[in-house]
């Protein structure tokens, strides 16, 4: 090949390659002579950006957030099983169904993910597991039990004593600290429920005045609110005295299951004691209704009790998942003062469905213990040596910790 045409074609490549075309210059200027798109693109960006940040840092809150509304929801089902329909279902035959769902579920799911230690556990840990299981079973009951006679709002303020039991129990069993200001919470949350139960020799009858109140024998009225979808469920001052009984022993219990975990601590796996507890609840609630001789298993005569006994079964496991994945996401700071917000859902549940409202004694005693519950967490906080228990549900949910859960 000639210089001269090596030379042409060297002329022709570069030509081919820096000329630009057409496009690309009406590209080029229609981009510059529209700088708003670019910026309205970029500001799009970045908004989206934020929320997709937000959304990630609070995904944790959410979780826990919807979990309180499940909480709630068993709550206002096995109140309404208890004491809405004929024949009325006990308190051992909800945890049963509700328990039995939760144990099969959990176990198809670590059989399925071969989870380490699946079914009993490791042979080191059997005993505490099972003690763990009893004192959740029997925590369980006495919070199912008092939904009979007690307002949902109630029952659900009492199970915050259980931050300031723990802390007891700790001291008791684990010899851990328990400090002057622990002791006072303890005191201040005590009297939070003797204002909830409102024994009689402390707060005399007063007179029927109210035009719109419900009487159930003790000093104030639970005051109607424009009716509510049932009527109120009448307790007389022994019965709601036994119910709180039942809770408050019901909140010592799950302390004591929650001290059971901290022991065993990361030997077992969460699933397995989780399950445990769902085991344990399930066939003792059954022996108990096969044995005595008062009870028996009561067959639903509506669809509405089916569905009732469906739903918590289901939102009992929905529950589970949604406080753990929240918890292990979430800083347990934010995460335990958010489920205090169960108590607004079980107002609400208390004047929607059965039309009342807690007197002010009751609303009284639940800032106390609510109060304590916030101060035991701030103490708590104070202690970063304190290891948090490896498995979440009804106990551990409402313990604080000192930072994110792994």
């Amino acid at each position: 090949m000639s210089y001269g045409t090596t030379k042409a074609s060297l002329a022709r490549q570069n030509g081919s390659t820096t000329a630009p075309s057409p496009q690309s210059v009406g590209g080029a200027s229609g981009s510059s002579a529209d700088p708003a798109v670019a910026d309205e693109d970029s500001h799009s960006n970045s908004l989206w950006l934020k929320a997709k940040a937000f959304y990630s840092r609070n995904l944790g809150l959410l979780f826990v957030f919807l979990a309180q509304i499940f909480a709630s929801i068993m709550s206002m089902t096995t109140r309404l099983l208890a004491t809405g329909f004929e024949p009325k279902i006990h308190a051992l035959q909800i945890i049963f169904v509700r328990m039995l769902a939760t144990a099969l579920i959990g176990s198809f799911w670590m059989w399925f993910k071969k989870v380490p230690g699946f079914p009993l556990g490791p042979r080191g840990v059997r005993r505490l597991l099972v003690i763990r299981g009893v004192a959740g079973s029997v925590g369980l009951f006495g919070l199912y039990y008092s939904l009979s006679y007690l307002d949902v709002s109630e029952a659900t303020v009492i199970t915050f004593l259980v931050p300031t039991i723990t802390a007891f129990v700790c001291w008791v069993a684990l010899h851990e600290p328990f400090t002057l200001s622990e002791a006072l919470a303890g005191l201040i949350a005590l009297v939070g429920v003797v204002f909830i139960a409102r024994p009689t020799f402390l707060f005399p009858p007063m007179g029927r005045s109210e035009p719109h109140a419900l009487f159930d024998g003790a000093s104030e009225p639970h005051f109607r609110v424009n009716g509510g979808l049932l009527p109120p469920v009448r307790a007389s001052p022994l019965e709601r005295s036994i119910a709180v009984g039942c809770a408050i022993a019901g909140a010592f219990c799950a302390a004591t299951a929650y001290a059971t975990i901290r022991i065993i601590g990361k030997r077992a796996h969460s699933l397995v004691s989780v399950n445990y507890f769902a085991s344990t609840a399930t066939v003792s609630s059954f022996l108990i209704i096969m044995l005595h001789p008062s009870l028996q298993f009561e067959i639903p005569s509506s669809l509405a009790q089916w569905l009732l006994l469906l739903s918590i079964g289901l939102s009992g496991f929905i529950f589970q998942i949604l406080i753990t994945e929240g918890l292990q996401r979430e800083k347990a700071g934010r995460a335990t003062n958010l489920i205090y917000t169960q108590l607004i859902f079980s107002l609400i549940i208390d004047y929607t469905v059965w039309g009342t409202t807690p007197p002010a004694t009751s609303l009284a005693g639940s800032v106390l213990i609510i109060g304590a519950a916030v101060w035991i967490s701030v103490q708590k906080k104070t202690n970063p040596e304190k290891r948090q228990p490896s498995a979440v549900d009804e106990e551990s949910r409402l313990l604080p910790s000192e930072g994110p859960r792994t």
